[in-house]
């Protein structure tokens, strides 16, 4: 596809056609630095505007203006005052809901989150507590004579180990984000050149709360995100993105940063470091407790070894998951700080969806993701993984309604609030949610309308919603259940009838059994898989990350599904609508990913392609391919039906086989 045929189109005014035209040769073209990339940067920013896509227009604009190039630069800055000069809306789909005319203004959670207080104070308290407790076991075992002794020298190496983390650990910091992300500090006066109503909120929010302006920080990479870490509130760092400019607003920068000071404020950043240093510290027992279990001397120090690692172990699982709680409580009281500093809930709302829609896109443009979004998952604003469904929805026409309805999985599906678990973050439909709440409460109209999305979601079958989460549930364990229910038959006819060959067969029968039934649920009967788009299939409440929906998908792939595996052998697909991830299973087990992934994936990059496989969603929702079918005939197969049927079938068989040949000795 040429340019030129894209120029053609945009000046008999086929604006529609111009604009996919130019989208797919931006994704095609590789040198992003050639004059002819550039150009069809600039002609697609005029091609948004003429569709009416005036913030994709904006946000191109934006970017364009950080170019390197002076002369798309200059050209971009040209083109900002056309933003400038229209009015602030021009139609439904691009409205913004408004803000309170003054900020500072009292808002109720309403039980939104939690007590943050309670969450830091019992985590905190409880993993102390947790470290302590091992820190004395390990000091008892080594034969200490003088308890009080072993007593203040656990308590000593706690407190020096936490004291050390948690002023030593931002400076390492510091060296980590200035080698991986190449982060750039500058002054407040920088960033009001780029946002001047964030530079008012730094001020206002640091002259109320009586703080020294955080250390700024920029990293050059067009993945929107934001975040904080130091030790003490006056020598806190908040580093953002490059791309946090290019896909935000003034406003919305803005509540970003607002959020970000609340992390300060509330010295949560802090808890957070010293908390997961706790965790570490769990971990870290646990595996010099096993390392020493499993060497030779007393048999007692090595089984009160072995006991110190199972218990350690514990308190680290145990301790991720509050930990994982507290990360997610300090996330609904950073918003509720924004809204309330603010006075702008809506806006922190737009710049949830628009992060995700910046992740999106900058996805689709490159075969690896981002380091940097990878890297601060859990520090970020935004979890990365959870970008694809809002991200979609915002990516066909910027419409309220249809962002609402993705909202509808994290409301009200139980695997959302399961998936939850074990995510740094709220999901985005409950943060959105909390957020409508705040504006209704200043009076204000909702950027999202989470009431249509609430009636909704209770008119939802709820016998269909829980009734399949908990048979799922069920089906997950589904080998380990007829393993050991096959066991326990097998024991039971071998008590009536002595058979050592029932009690060896019994359980792989059942083991075969299970895996099987699992099978049939996760991979249904696809020969009327219905044509359908990513954006159909994330917008349905009831999917599951274990019932396989059959779909068939037209779109374009457009990179490797691994995160930077040059021999990976998933891929992404988009078609018109949004991104979906593909996992590929070859008939030859993992040898066969790795010769797809080195032989073939490379060449399919760029191909619009029919896809047929079961939608699964999670946290992030992925499709297991059965087969694509290229324009060029090339038709690539996937096995992942066809292993669950082979172990299923070969465990049954040999089952029955050891079961006879055991029977007749």
């Amino acid at each position: 596809m040429s340019l030129q045929s894209a120029l053609d189109a945009l000046k008999q005014k086929r604006y529609q056609e111009a604009v996919e035209l130019l989208e797919q040769f931006c994704r095609d073209c590789v040198e992003h630095d050639s004059s002819d990339y550039l150009s069809a940067q600039m002609w697609l920013m005029k091609a948004y505007q003429a569709t009416g896509e005036t913030e994709k227009a904006k946000m191109l604009c934006q970017k364009l203006i950080m170019s390197e190039n002076p002369q798309a630069r200059s050209w971009a800055e040209q083109a900002s005052q056309s933003f400038r000069q229209k009015p602030a809306t021009q139609s439904n789909a691009s409205q913004k809901a408004g803000r309170a005319a003054t900020t500072g203004m009292k808002l109720a959670m309403g039980g939104v989150g939690g007590s943050l207080a309670l969450a830091s104070g019992v985590t905190m308290t409880l993993l102390f507590g947790m470290v302590l407790a091992l820190g004395l076991s390990l000091v008892f075992i080594l034969g200490n004579d003088n308890p009080l002794q072993g007593l203040a020298i656990a308590i000593g190496i706690t407190l020096v180990f936490n004291l050390a983390a948690f002023f030593i650990s931002p400076f390492i910091m510091d060296l980590t984000q200035g080698w991986l992300y190449q982060t750039r500090w500058v002054e407040l006066a920088e960033v009001e050149t780029l946002s001047p109503e964030t530079a008012k909120v730094i001020r206002q929010v640091c002259e109320q709360k009586k703080l020294k302006t955080p250390r700024l920080g920029i990293i050059n990479d067009q993945n929107p995100t934001a975040f904080t870490y130091g030790s003490l509130p006056n020598s806190a760092r908040l580093v953002v993105s490059q791309g946090l400019f290019t896909y935000l607003d003034d406003d919305e920068i803005a509540t970003v940063y607002a959020h970000e000071l609340g992390h300060i404020v509330h010295w949560d950043f802090a808890v957070m470091t010293v908390a997961s240093t706790l965790v570490q510290i769990c971990y870290l027992i646990y595996s010099t407790a096993r390392r020493f279990g499993r060497g030779g001397g007393d048999s007692k120090i090595k089984d009160a070894m072995q006991t110190a690692a199972l218990v350690a172990y514990v308190f680290y699982v145990v301790g991720t998951y509050l930990v994982l709680y507290l990360s997610r409580t300090r996330e609904y009281f950073a918003d509720h700080f924004a809204a309330e500093s603010t006075g702008n809930p809506n806006g922190l709302s737009r710049a949830l969806v628009k992060i995700a829609y910046g992740i999106l896109e900058e996805g689709s443009r490159t075969q690896e993701p981002s380091r940097l979004i990878e890297g601060t998952r859990a520090l970020g604003i935004y979890d990365h993984k959870a970008a694809a469904s809002t991200g979609t929805a915002y990516r066909i026409a910027s419409d309220t309604q249809k962002i609402g309805r993705v909202f509808l999985w994290d409301m009200f599906n139980p695997w959302g609030w399961w998936m939850e678990l074990n995510s740094t973050h709220p999901l985005t439909g409950k943060r959105v949610r909390a957020l409508s709440n705040y504006a209704e409460q200043l009076g204000l109209p909702t950027e999202f309308d989470m009431g249509r999305v609430i009636g909704e979601g209770k008119s939802l079958n709820k016998s269909r919603l829980y009734g399949n989460f908990f048979l799922d549930v069920v089906l997950y364990g589904a080998e380990t259940i007829g393993f050991f229910v096959g066991l326990v038959m097998g024991v039971i006819l071998w008590s009536s009838s002595p058979n050592t060959g029932l009690v060896i067969g019994a359980p792989l029968i059942g083991l075969g059994i299970g895996i099987m039934v699992k099978a049939l649920v996760m991979f249904p009967d696809y020969k009327q898989a219905p044509e359908t788009d990513i954006l159909t299939l994330m917008s349905d409440p009831y999917a599951s990350p274990l019932r396989g929906q059959p779909a068939k998908l037209e779109g374009q792939l457009i990179g490797r599904g691994d995160a930077g595996y040059k021999f990976g052998s998933d891929l992404k697909i988009q078609d018109r609508s949004g991104m979906l991830y593909l996992h590929y299973a070859s008939r030859f087990g993992p040898i066969g990913n790795f010769l797809f992934g080195m032989k073939r994936v490379q060449s399919l990059i760029g191909e619009q392609v029919g896809a047929v496989g079961w939608f699964r969603r999670g946290v992030a929702p992925w499709m297991d391919l059965i087969q694509l079918q290229s324009e060029n005939g090339t038709i690539v197969n996937s096995y992942h039906r066809f292993w669950s049927f082979m172990l299923g079938g070969g465990s049954i068989i040999l089952g029955v086989v050891l079961t006879m040949f055991l029977s007749s000795r």
